[in-house]
Order: C-alpha cells, then sequence, then structure tokens
C-alpha cells in the first residue's frame, strides 16, 4: 500500500469536485434564479443532517478492522441499506412539515426526491469501504470524479431547459446513480443474504462512537454561526461567514486528502506503533508545509485579499480572517488525529474529547460575543488552542509521539511562515504607503512571499520539499 499513491487519486477526486461546483457555481448561478438556491439551502438542512448518519460509522469500521469476513461485510451491507431506506422514510415524513415551518410548498416537491440518494447511495457504502481497505483509491476516486462531472452535465442541461430547482436536485441524483453504479461494477465483494446480530455488535461500539463524534463535530463546527446569526445580525454573520470558509479550505481540502488517503494504511499497520508514529509525523508535516504558509500569507495579506478576491463591501471579513487563520492552521493539524483515534479503535475516545471540545468552544464563542464579530473569531482562535492539548496528547500517547517529536516536524514550517509574514506584511505596508494599489500590492507579495518560502524551505527543509516533489511522482511510496 502507498499513502502517497492513496493521496494522489483522492486529491484527483477532490479537486474534479471541486472544479466542477465552481463551474456549476459560475454558470448555474446565470441560469437559476435566487429562489431555487434558497430551497436547497433550506433542504440542506434536512440532508445534511440525515448525511451525519448515513452509514452510522460502519464503513470506518470496515476499513479499520484486522480482519473482516465475508458474513461481517454482508451485515453491515444490508443493516445500511435498511439505515438508507429509513432514512428515506423519515424525509419523506418530514418534507411537508419542512415545507410547512418555512413556508415553502415547493420545498416538500425537492424533499420527495432529494430523500432517494440515502437509499441509492447504501447500496454501495460497504463495497467502496472495501476497495479503500484494499487502497484501491484508483477505482473510488474515478468513479467521484465522473460522477461529479456526470452530475454536472445534468444540471447544466436541466437548467438549460427550464428545470429550475430541480435541475439542482436531479444532479445530486445522477451523480450518487453514478459513482454507485461505478463501484458496484468494480468491487469484487457479493453480499450474502445473510444478518447476524453478533456480526453487527463487533462493529457497533466503534461504528456508534464515531457517529455520534459526527454529530457533535457537526454542532461544534455550526454553533458559531448560530450565536453569530442570533447575537449580532445577519449582516454581521455574513462578513463572519465568508471568513469562516476562508479558514475552513486546508481543512475541507488537505487535510481531508491525507487523513482519508492515511486511514486504510495506518489501519494495516495498527499493531505496529513505530510505523503508526512514522506515517502521522510524514502527514503532519506535510500538511504544516502546504497550510502554515497558506494561512500565514492570508494573515499577511488579508486587507488586498478581501479587497481584490471578495470586493470592497466585505471589508469587515478582513478583521475575522486576522484571527481565523491561525484557528485554520492549527486545525489541519488536528484534524490528522482523529485517524489516530479511529485506527487504535478508541472512537470511545475520540467521542470524549469531541465533547469536550465543542463545550469549550460553545462557551468560548458566547463569552466573545460580548465584543462582537471579532471578539468571536478571538474566542474561536483561544478555544482552538485549548482544544488542541487534549487531542495532540491523547492521539499521540497510543502510538508514542510526544509534544517534542511533534515539535521537531512543525516547527520548521512555522519558523520560514513567520518571516515570511514579516517580510510581505512589512513590504505590503510600504507599498500601501507608497500608493500602489491592493490589486498590484497583492500580486507581488504573493510572489515574493512564495518565493522566501520557497527558498528558505530549500535551504532549511530540503526534506519536505522532497517529500513533496515525490507527491507528484507516479512511482512513490510511502
Amino acid at each position: 500500500m502507498s499513502a502517497i499513491s492513496n493521496a494522489r487519486w483522492v486529491s484527483f477526486s477532490q479537486g474534479t469536485r471541486i472544479l466542477s461546483q465552481v463551474i456549476g457555481m459560475t454558470v448555474l448561478a446565470r441560469l437559476l434564479q435566487p429562489h431555487a438556491y434558497g430551497l436547497m439551502a433550506m433542504a440542506a438542512i434536512v440532508t445534511n443532517l440525515a448525511y451525519l448518519f448515513k452509514d452510522m460509522g460502519t464503513s470506518a469500521a470496515v476499513i479499520q478492522a484486522r480482519e473482516i469476513s465475508r458474513e461481517t461485510a454482508s451485515t453491515v451491507h444490508w443493516s445500511n441499506l435498511g439505515l438508507g431506506v429509513l432514512i428515506c422514510i423519515l424525509i419523506l415524513l418530514a418534507a411537508p412539515v419542512m415545507a410547512t415551518v418555512f413556508r415553502e410548498p415547493g420545498l416538500a416537491d425537492v424533499l420527495y426526491v432529494l430523500a432517494w440518494v440515502f437509499p441509492i447511495v447504501s447500496f454501495s457504502v460497504v463495497h467502496q469501504a472495501l476497495l479503500e481497505r484494499e487502497s484501491k483509491f484508483a477505482v473510488v476516486a474515478k468513479a467521484e470524479a465522473l460522477a461529479a462531472l456526470v452530475g454536472l452535465a445534468a444540471a447544466l442541461g436541466l437548467a438549460w431547459w427550464g428545470a429550475g430547482v430541480f435541475s439542482l436536485v436531479l444532479q445530486m441524483i445522477v451523480s450518487t446513480v453514478v459513482s454507485t453504479a461505478i463501484i458496484l461494477w468494480n468491487s469484487e465483494f457479493k453480499a450474502l443474504r445473510h444478518w447476524s446480530r453478533e456480526e453487527f455488535k463487533s462493529i457497533a461500539g466503534f461504528s456508534g462512537n464515531l457517529s455520534l463524534f459526527n454529530v457533535v463535530l457537526y454542532l461544534s463546527r455550526n454553533a458559531d454561526s448560530m450565536i453569530v446569526g442570533r447575537l449580532l445580525g445577519a449582516q454581521v454573520l455574513g462578513a463572519y461567514s465568508i471568513a469562516y470558509r476562508v479558514m475552513l479550505f486546508p481543512v475541507q481540502n488537505m487535510s481531508y486528502v491525507v487523513s482519508r488517503a492515511l486511514y486504510p494504511v495506518m489501519s494495516r499497520q495498527q499493531d505496529n506503533k513505530g510505523e503508526l508514529a512514522k506515517l502521522y509525523l510524514k502527514s503532519v508535516s506535510f500538511i504544516a508545509f502546504l497550510t502554515a504558509p497558506l494561512m500565514g500569507g492570508l494573515f499577511a495579506l488579508r486587507e488586498p485579499f478581501v479587497d481584490v478576491v471578495l470586493g470592497p463591501k466585505w471589508s469587515a471579513a478582513a478583521v475575522v480572517i486576522a484571527w481565523l487563520a491561525p484557528v485554520g492552521f492549527i486545525q489541519s493539524v488536528i484534524s490528522t488525529t482523529g485517524t489516530i483515534f479511529m485506527t487504535n479503535n478508541r472512537t470511545d475516545l475520540l467521542l470524549r474529547i469531541g465533547v469536550l471540545s465543542t463545550v469549550v468552544q460553545i462557551a468560548a464563542f458566547f463569552v466573545g460575543s460580548r465584543w462582537g464579530v471579532e471578539g468571536v473569531a478571538i474566542a474561536y482562535l483561544v478555544a482552538s488552542v485549548v482544544n488542541a492539548w487534549p487531542a495532540l496528547y491523547y492521539s499521540g500517547r497510543l502510538i508514542g509521539v510526544g509534544f517534542g517529536r511533534l515539535f521537531l516536524v512543525l516547527y520548521r514550517s512555522l519558523l520560514l511562515t513567520v518571516v515570511m509574514c514579516a517580510v510581505v506584511r512589512y513590504v505590503h505596508m510600504g507599498l500601501m504607503a507608497a500608493g500602489w494599489s491592493e490589486l498590484d500590492s497583492l500580486a507581488v507579495n504573493v510572489i515574493l512571499g512564495a518565493g522566501i518560502y520557497l527558498v528558505g524551505s530549500l535551504l532549511a527543509n530540503r526534506p519536505q520539499v522532497g517529500h513533496f516533489i515525490s507527491f507528484f511522482r507516479r512511482r512513490s511510496a510511502a
């Protein structure tokens, strides 16, 4: 197995999906009315919550298990299929209620169609988990990428023909059908007509804790928006949400790619603590090498970034970005600890740490809101620093990695980022004083910052540069 090969394929899938989202957002926004996107946003309140229970963590359990029999896999398959049907029925029943709550009759029809995503996807949950268990990410990535492109093509065609909101609805249905069909076609697993309570119970503890953790994580990721919107209003929430999306980019993409690619490899090495430590430290150093300069540069050039990329009307977001940029780096590092807990079958500990972190964050948000949106952003940073300690400490204990070893793989990237930030910030202030435009200053300083970090890395962090280059070589190994 090769973690680098896995990561390359996951990056391909993620990149294709991001590209399809960008194209869809720019083109479909011209073909559809804002009301269509409003209906989908309302429907997402239901579907996003349902996705948390899509497989109850069983796919992760299948990947993590030392051995997985055909009987156990069959039990999990039929359990997921039953769960998918149940979620579908619940959404169908909830559809008219949600339409009444939001006073949008059309919302019910949208949910009536979206409900069928869950039984469709449940057919391939175990098949995909078994493919990922064997690190056959080429199959999974091609399925996900093709599904995204076919779904986009369907949405564009339907929108052109005047399907309105159902062009977005059927985009999800088409994508799900395509990915499910490809996964099933390429999987060697054939489910038996078999269901066993004992075999289901063997993975229930792992999957149950993981599913509850995802609910806790969902709450922690949305608590700040709820508090800001409720206490400070929609306009302030708009500026905060834009900054928050920018902050989440490395977590949702870079850390996601590394963690997903590494999980099956680490699961096969779960009894070899030395190898687990080596894989974990290599992944953390790789993430830090990429996210530290990205978030550091965003911090240093926050004003021209907001002005050029988002527009002058979003100037309030620059203040929030100043505090959320370091949060983005911290969370990108912490997000890798979940893989350690799952690999070592300690989802119970992951759940407890998740609950503690959520309580700390929500309390911090309430306190910070007394000083406005900037106070919430500062509170987020403080809570992230506090929550980093238990996550890193207890995950490190499981594989024998203390803070000292972790610091040794992070400090070079952090030190180079601090130097880069200081230089570009100084140059930016000088250029602005000289009358340069925000666009010109941003362009010059992005090039300058990238040059400083690259040269510094070649001089002081050459091994990590080698790891980065090897990522793009076809015949590299973890």
